[in-house]
């Protein structure tokens, strides 16, 4: 029995069982299952051939997976937003490797990739659908293409794929802190109350990993499958945009039902509609900022400017100029809006805003 059909078996054990107090330590113990055949499925096989199309070198300030199911506008996007051509067609599966374009916006080049279609299925590895979902987990973002014009369904459907690999889209990690140990047993502790998970659940799902001897911390009430994420250890979480195109073909009424979802955007490829927009929300997602730098006596550079994550300190501008300025770093003064007035003389532990400028004085 191949791993395809024990993962196929324990989806429809799970599916036929009923969920009450009764089953559910069975039921965590096939979720667990689940998740173990699961990850041995991602795992490349060693003997695998090398495909073509799908090394992509990852470039630019921040990298955005295109996914989708086959002809939705993906390659449209591509060609509007970037420079590069990606081929376009009225059939499905255009698009049959990945392309990626690298998008000019405010200064920062964000890769763009558009991957081959996604089906039904891809997760088993139909429709070269494991080398998509692959590049997928090393991207910044995903931008979910749907078709306006069609149900829901394709959005739950793809979620599921992603799901099924390990994806979670627009999902905090677990406060969970787990850790194993050589001995000692099961140490098991929680901060708060839980009402989803026990002591007995979280003992089960160990022993299914054939994990005896760890120390366990529920920093939050977290449910089952939360806690096999932070077992099997190899889940992405990534921020998703949900972009639906083909708004020129639907009414008014139902463009603004969808605009109104959370994490969505409604542009139309074709006619170029909206478009500015889905930069900006992109730009808001990825948490990019820029910081302008400034030698003394000169006005500050803004034609070069360094493109960062919100968040970051003087620190982290130091190393993005020079990997030896943070030694030698006496005190930076900075105008912009992070600061209470300006110029302001700040430590190398002070958190920069976009458009900051900043002006660095070694010792």
């Amino acid at each position: 029995m191949g791993i395809l059909e024990k993962i196929s078996e324990i989806e429809k054990e799970i599916a036929r069982t009923q969920k009450n107090k009764a089953t559910e330590y069975h039921l965590g113990l096939l979720k667990a299952k689940l998740a173990k055949y699961r990850s041995q499925l991602l795992e490349p096989s060693k003997k695998g051939e090398k495909g073509e199309g799908f090394d992509v070198l990852k470039s630019g300030d921040a990298r955005v997976a295109l996914i989708g199911f086959p002809s939705v506008g993906k390659s449209t996007l591509l060609s509007t937003l970037t420079k590069t051509e990606s081929e376009t067609a009225s059939y499905e599966f255009t698009t049959l490797t990945c392309i990626p374009g690298v998008i000019d916006y405010r200064g920062a080049n964000i890769q763009l990739l558009d991957l081959p279609g996604i089906i039904e299925g891809a997760a088993q590895g139909k429709g070269r659908g494991r080398q998509v979902i692959a590049v997928a987990r090393t991207a910044d973002l995903v931008l979910m293409m749907l078709d306006a014009t069609k149900p829901n369904v394709h959005r739950d459907l793809l979620e599921r794929e992603l799901e099924s690999v390990g994806i979670r889209l627009n999902k905090k990690r677990p406060n969970i802190y787990y850790k194993q140990k050589k001995g000692g047993g099961l140490s098991f502790n929680a901060t708060c109350a839980l009402s989803r998970c026990n002591e007995k659940m979280v003992q089960t799902i160990l022993h299914s990993f054939k994990i005896f001897n760890a120390e366990v911390l529920f920093r939050e009430d977290a449910t089952e499958d939360e806690f096999i994420d932070v077992v099997t250890a190899n889940r992405v979480y990534l921020p998703c945009l949900y972009v639906y195109n083909k708004i020129d073909q639907i009414s008014m009424e139902e463009v603004n039902r969808l605009a109104r979802q959370p994490n969505s955007v409604v542009v139309s490829c074709n006619m170029k509609l909206n478009l500015d927009y889905l930069l900006e929300t992109l730009w808001e997602a990825l948490q990019l900022i820029r910081v302008y730098t400034k030698k003394p006596g000169q006005p500050p550079d803004f034609d070069d400017g360094l493109i960062l994550r919100r968040g970051v300190t003087v620190e982290h501008v130091c190393h993005a100029i020079h990997r030896t300025l943070a030694g030698q770093f006496k005190y930076a003064l900075v105008w912009g809006t992070s600061t209470k007035y300006s110029p302001q003389r700040v430590g190398i532990s002070h958190i920069m805003s976009d458009e900051d400028v900043i002006q660095i004085v070694k010792k």
